[in-house]
């Protein structure tokens, strides 16, 4: 029986460990093919290597062309038949079994501040996707990421065990690179766009029982608040819904967070409860003082927040766990939460909130406890509608409570603005059209998804003083203009002192001569540049 010697093809630009890949495989007995660069630094560590030039001839066109070759791509291609190998061994062509190849960095070329279209097309690689697409279509074990590279070399040396699922993982995955690396180049040049991502998590079902199947996908970002990037500490797998009301509370809280930094310099310790998405409650405090935050917040709304999720931006030790467990109920009783979402957990604390059949989630990323005003998620946003999809930027406001084009009837006392901020860090980031209503530091009510501002207000008032909140002395924020004064009426007539809003409606003057009437102090901001609607 004739033993066919296997051959690696390598041509990487991160070199970084390519050489032990190298001697890993010549100790395994493969032969070694390489591009120029690699074929260079393989040979200045004495690993013995075929440069691809020497297989394919004479290079053209000063090397941009060499591996678009038809010898390579017939030794990626081939079948593993006698009539190919024959073939192959004809045309003194190697039946490649591996490629390593990593591509130039379009991307971070497009990044660059001063990068052309010429020098993006210059960072263009044609033959490595080239490459890696043959690879995957001939069934080869193709390698497209550094990462993988000793994960692949392990394998091999334990026999290549089952070849076929292995094979077949890495081919999608090269595909997939090859995919994104197309999308950058069409977006860059033209009016492209879309999303790439690998499922990294399977949901029972989506936002109903019969929305199935369903998962979360990961684009690979190197972000740190990526969803992905958090831990599930102990609790059953989060649900469809779960994960709405994370990336949402991201929201919230890295707000929270940079308004507070941009106009303080400082993060306080913050405490989130939220159902369906928006928050029922909020609390902002002195990061020494976790547990007083924790209580204002569950305070928000005890009725809401049963069965909600919870998200701190400090360690849930065990008096944390305690106060979320029974603060504010009945003797005897303990609270029920789908989910607590934290820096990192006790595991005393983890065993006290735990609930009957894992239906609690604990879920930790320590990057929640380094918030500041760089947090924002700043990546482009997508919604899928019917036949195609909507993008646009991020949210990426911070109110500015210095902007000189914020008018301000009388400056309020620091405590009151803070409070404002409160407001409007909720207020963004929940569904509009949204009326919120915060008081020393804490969240009383939450008028969110209405389609009138007066129903807004309402709302707000309405959910404060069914939670038992009074609602004299409270501030207001409405995120978008009052079109008529009714609406700063009904927030008078309840006891509310200060409002936020923007201003861009005809009826401006109106609504600012009622709110002097009224003795209530107004921040208008220009609707333009500080509307608030989200999730529309």
């Amino acid at each position: 029986m004739v033993i066919n010697k296997q051959t690696a093809l390598l041509s990487v630009y991160n070199k970084e460990g390519i050489v032990d890949f190298a001697r890993r495989l010549k100790r395994l007995g493969w032969e070694i093919l390489a591009s120029g660069g690699t074929a260079k630094t393989l040979q200045a560590a004495d690993i013995p290597v075929q440069d691809v030039g020497e297989l394919v001839g004479e290079p053209i066109l000063g090397h941009r062309v060499v591996t678009l070759s038809r010898e390579i791509h017939a030794g990626l291609l081939a079948q593993d038949t006698q009539a190919d190998r024959s073939e192959l061994k004809k045309l003194r062509v190697p039946f490649i079994d591996l490629v390593c190849v990593d591509l130039y960095p379009l991307q971070a070329e497009i990044d660059r501040p001063d990068s052309t279209p010429e020098s993006v097309r210059e960072k263009t690689d044609i033959g490595g996707p080239a490459m890696l697409r043959s690879a995957a279509k001939g069934q080869r074990i193709v390698i497209c990421d550094p990462a993988d590279r000793d994960r692949v070399a392990a394998w091999l040396e334990d026999g290549a065990p089952e070849k076929e699922r292995m094979i077949t993982e890495l081919a999608a995955k090269a595909e997939a690179v090859v995919a994104r690396y197309g999308l950058a180049s069409a977006r860059y040049h033209g009016s492209y766009d879309g999303l790439l991502g690998r499922q990294v998590l399977e949901c029972q079902y989506g936002e109903n029982g019969w929305q199935a199947p369903a998962g979360l996908y990961s684009t690979g970002s190197p972000d740190r608040l990526a969803l992905d990037r958090f831990t599930r500490i102990a609790g059953t797998t989060p649900s469809y819904n779960n994960l709405c009301d994370l990336d949402r509370l991201l929201q919230t809280m890295t707000h929270l967070a940079a308004a507070f930094d941009r106009n303080y310099g400082t993060v306080p310790a913050i405490a989130l409860g939220a159902k369906h998405g928006n928050c029922c409650g909020a609390a902002v405090g002195e990061p020494k003082k976790t547990e007083t935050v924790l209580k204002k917040m569950i305070d928000g709304d005890k009725r809401a927040i049963f069965g909600g999720l919870v998200m701190v931006n400090f360690p849930v030790d065990r008096q944390s766990a305690e106060i979320l467990l029974s603060y504010g109920m009945p003797e005897g009783s303990r609270r029920l939460l789908d989910g607590i979402i934290a820096p990192s957990f006790a595991d005393e604390a983890v065993e006290l909130l735990r609930r009957k059949g894992d239906k609690c989630r604990f879920l930790a990323n320590p990057a929640l406890a380094e918030l500041t005003s760089d947090s924002l998620d700043i990546s482009r946003r997508f919604r899928y509608v019917r036949g195609g999809f909507l993008a646009q930027p991020n949210y990426e406001l911070v109110l500015d409570l210095k902007d000189p084009d914020l008018q301000k009837s009388v400056s309020l006392p620091a405590a009151r603005e803070r409070d404002l901020l409160l407001a409007w860090a909720i207020g963004s980031t929940s569904n509009s059209n949204t009326v919120t209503l915060t008081r020393n530091g804490s969240l009383l009510g939450n008028g969110v998804g209405q389609q009138d501002r007066v129903g807004g207000c309402e709302l707000a008032i309405k959910r404060a003083t069914d939670a038992g909140h009074t609602v004299d002395g409270c501030v207001a924020y409405s995120d978008s203009f009052f079109p008529f004064p009714d609406g700063p009426e009904v927030l008078a007539d309840a006891g509310v002192t200060a409002i936020l809003a923007t201003g861009g409606s005809v009826k401006d003057a109106e609504v600012q001569a009622v709110c002097r009437k009224r003795g209530v102090t107004l921040y208008l901001a220009p609707d333009k540049r500080y509307r608030g609607f989200f999730g529309h």
